[in-house]
């Protein structure tokens, strides 16, 4: 009787058990998003439900399977907090003037001449500051493509600057949702991942600039161009803003943070409070109620211009629930998979493919690409193969820093060139232009994941569990891992 009292072990899941549950997810994704337009937060949801199903099959009790989902979402939790606390940033920034400064300066380069370089620069310096690659597209690209077809400039290109810089920023930008939930499903800080990552991308970077300077001297005719747009939205900034060089100070500090090793949220609290005090000293319209306001709602205006609209109306606590939710869903999803084994049985068929670490970084690129395409959403294809393989990286030895990066480097560019996915969809809409015709020319995002696995090869990206690159090691037993 005792032993028929014993209760029955959860058994491991098979092959097949777990790709029902991954499958089952893909469909849900496809069918919400590509068919119905829907965000990804309920297709999401029914995939929880699938894996939680499944998890009883396999014996776990429902206790279990919430501690699980508790878990996983503990694992994020970081991740949240700091998107809260961004929203407060961006909020603030706007009020104060910070993000305008910053955006007025960026068009100021703006030179006929070099203007692919420029489109690129400008696309960048808006994402670094607002942290969107969505937002930057749909102001700053817009008026930028306007000025290229006044130019003569194959359209192509010009959206292929403005994509590779927007997605530039939306890469290394600490304000940006992807490069926070990149390193919380890899298992690191958002500062140790943005310092991984200055190396390879900055010479990513550099030759997208040699390459868009020779579109640039070779493409141009010579002509006048209309720069119109540039100026109403130069011309609107200054009149709802005192633009001063001094509220590029904030941002300022929060680099020195950065570099000082200064972690991510108190880093951010002092770039908010700097920002609040900088505002309500040059900004007439600044005060501590409208910093509370756009702190918690975004900052609000209707000055009847699209592009400043559109730009300007963000930021706020209230407006990243939208990524809040959706890492806490994913992260029940994947502390089920996890904790079930549902994941492990996966990747132990995928990692006989992934005999060394230049192998496993390539191995999780090609999965990050494949999640885009057929779970087309850009979070996913960080959140899944992140949960699926970071057991893996610690296994070898390898630093967390190394999986963030190589989750960004394809997750989050590459979403860009599929046309299914919501990222492509976006720039079509957007933009008015097809992939067949940007794909080509942007540059960044499908240099980046072949760069990245090229560098792995002479260790620029990949790391041991030290954070140190095997390019400075002589002999790393890794590499005959």
């Amino acid at each position: 009787m005792q032993e028929m009292a014993e209760e029955k072990k959860p058994r491991m899941p098979k092959v097949w058990e777990a790709l029902l549950v991954l499958v089952f997810l893909i469909a849900m994704l496809s069918v919400g998003i590509i068919i119905y337009g829907v965000d990804p937060h309920i297709p999401l949801i029914l995939g929880v439900a699938a894996a939680a199903v499944m998890a009883m099959v396999l014996g776990y009790k429902w206790n279990d399977i919430e501690h699980f989902m508790i878990k996983g979402i503990g694992k994020a939790m970081q991740s949240i907090i700091i998107l809260v606390i961004i929203g407060i940033l961006i909020g603030v920034w706007l009020d104060a003037g910070v993000v305008p400064s910053m955006i007025y300066y960026g068009l100021k380069i703006l030179k006929p001449q070099i203007f692919f370089i420029a489109a690129m620069l400008i696309c960048s310096i808006t994402s670094l500051a607002t942290g969107t690659s969505w937002g930057t597209m749909g102001t700053m690209g817009v008026a930028l493509m306007g000025i290229g077809f006044g130019l003569g400039m194959n359209p192509g290109m010009t959206a292929g600057a403005i994509i590779s810089g927007a997605y530039f920023g939306d890469k290394m930008s600490p304000l940006s949702d992807t490069t926070n939930l990149a390193p919380a499903m890899a298992g690191t800080d958002i500062m140790s991942h943005i310092k991984f990552m200055i190396l390879p991308t900055l010479i990513v970077y550099g030759v997208c600039i040699v390459f868009y300077g020779f579109l640039g001297f070779s493409q141009y005719n010579g002509g006048v161009a209309d720069v119109s747009k540039v100026v109403e939205l130069e011309d609107k900034l200054t009149q709802m803003f005192n633009i001063n060089p001094l509220l590029l100070l904030p941002p300022l500090i929060v680099i020195v943070a950065v570099a000082l090793k200064v972690p991510a949220i108190p880093g951010i609290a002092i770039g908010i409070i700097s920002g609040a005090v900088i505002g309500m000293i040059f900004q007439p319209g600044c005060s501590l109620g409208s910093i509370f306001e756009c702190g918690m709602n975004g900052y609000s205006c209707d000055t009847g211009i699209y592009e400043i609209d559109r730009l300007l109306n963000t930021g706020g606590i209230m407006n990243m629930m939208f990524s809040v939710s959706m890492t806490i869903i994913a992260m029940m999803f994947g502390g089920i998979m996890e904790e079930t084994h549902q994941l492990e049985v996966i990747v132990n068929k995928l990692k006989t493919l992934a005999k060394n670490p230049f192998g496993l970084v390539t191995l999780t690129e090609a999965t990050c690409v494949i999640s885009n395409a057929v779970m087309p959403e850009q979070y996913i294809s960080l959140v899944v193969p992140g949960r699926m393989y970071a057991e893996e990286y610690k296994k070898k030895g390898l630093s967390a820093t190394t999986l963030s990066n190589a989750l960004e480097s394809s997750g989050t560019v590459t979403s860009a060139l599929i046309p299914w996915n919501t990222c492509g969809v976006f720039i079509i809409s957007t933009l008015g232009i097809s992939v067949t015709e940007y794909g080509p020319w942007t540059l960044f995002n499908w240099l980046m994941p072949i760069a990245c696995i090229i560098m792995a090869l002479f260790g620029i990206t990949v790391a041991d569990s030290n954070g140190k690159r095997f390019i400075k090691i002589k002999k790393s037993s890794l590499a005959k891992a």
